[in-house]
């Protein structure tokens, strides 16, 4: 995805039960880069030769990296452009592992439109199986009052 694909709702445009996607394939390298950002070396993600030796019977990825595809679906997709993270609660169901293609979808359950802020529910699947789920709060703009920009310096 690039910067010219990314969509942007303004909060007065939402409705109750729209929704969004985002699909990646997990790749070895995204889980070792995922560990380099987030300094999580734990080696039931990394060394397989551990990982057989707990409940997973091998390496599972990261739990929060397919968490951060409902911030790309919020951040590009719905609302997109503009939108602010302002909170979130996840519970994760089952592993991912690599190479598994996962899919987060966000669905609009609540819009809170004096304040601009909007609930999703959220989900993270791989194929009928919900690895992640939860729910996100975004303070989405608005068309009547657009966020207002810092003074710029002289």
């Amino acid at each position: 995805m690039s910067e010219d694909e990314i969509v942007s709702f303004f909060v007065e445009d939402l409705q109750v039960g729209q929704s969004a996607s985002y699909e990646r394939t997990i790749s070895e390298a995204d889980v070792r880069e995922f560990a380099l950002m987030s300094g999580d070396f734990n080696p039931v993600h990394l060394d397989e030769a551990y990982a057989q030796t707990t409940r997973f019977k091998g390496r599972i990825v990261h739990g929060m990296l397919p968490v951060t595809f409902v911030s790309t679906v919020l951040g590009t997709r719905l609302p997109g452009a503009g939108a602010i993270f302002m909170g979130a609660s996840f519970r994760f169901k089952a592993p991912v592992r690599i190479g598994d293609t996962v899919v987060a979808t966000c669905t609009v359950r609540e819009i809170n439109l004096p304040k601009g802020r909007v609930t999703f529910d959220c989900i993270v699947a791989v194929g009928d199986t919900v690895v992640v789920e939860g729910d996100a709060l975004v303070k989405v703009p608005s068309r009547e009052a657009p966020e207002k920009a810092p003074a710029e310096k002289a």
